[in-house]
């Protein structure tokens, strides 16, 4: 395992990986606008490493492999067009929007990692609508979902997590389209 794993010498990165958006099933256009702002998320998430829990209270990153960004602008990206996907809204905002917007969706990434002794992949988010204002929380809800992987590879962790993350991103787009 430690082979697998990145160390601090600072190795050479071979392979750059990426997050797909969803395709949610469409729903009627809303007037609502809805901005998705960058996500909040801890240290170790913040990054373009793709994190590794190897034990109850230690993490690692998985050696020669990187997202295609740090995760939190990835994930605020694919959200932003998964919610495009689906026609939902009249106007999504994402990364860089500067428009306004009656609603601002609020991400908070607590898990977005490869558990190896389970040898799963577990993607945990936290969703508030918060009014553009800031001040009322219209709702709030946490998404998670798991998937197999079966192995430490780049390659299939990254395809394990797209999974994850697409049936996360699905159920979020249906949350907001329910609560505005």
């Amino acid at each position: 395992m430690g082979l697998l794993l990145a160390s601090c010498a600072g190795e050479p990165v071979a392979n750059t990986f990426d997050l797909n958006a969803a395709k949610p099933v469409s729903a009627r256009p809303m007037r609502a606008q809805l901005r998705v702002r960058q996500p909040v998320a801890g240290i170790d998430l913040d990054s373009d490493r793709i994190l590794v829990r190897v034990g109850p209270e230690q993490v690692a990153t998985l050696a020669r492999a990187r997202w295609s960004d740090r995760l939190p602008l990835l994930v605020q990206s694919r959200l932003t067009q998964t919610f495009a996907n689906a026609n939902l809204l009249r106007r999504v905002g994402g990364r860089g929007a500067t428009t306004s917007a009656d609603y601002d969706l609020d991400v908070e990434i607590r898990r977005f990692e490869l558990d190896v002794a389970q040898m799963r992949v577990a993607v945990d988010l936290a969703v508030k609508i918060v009014s553009a204002g800031g001040a009322d929380v219209a709702a709030a809800e946490i998404f998670t979902a798991e998937a197999p992987v079966a192995s430490t590879d780049g390659a299939a962790v990254s395809a394990a997590l797209d999974r994850a993350f697409s049936s996360v991103m699905k159920r979020i787009v249906a949350f907001v389209s329910t609560r505005l």
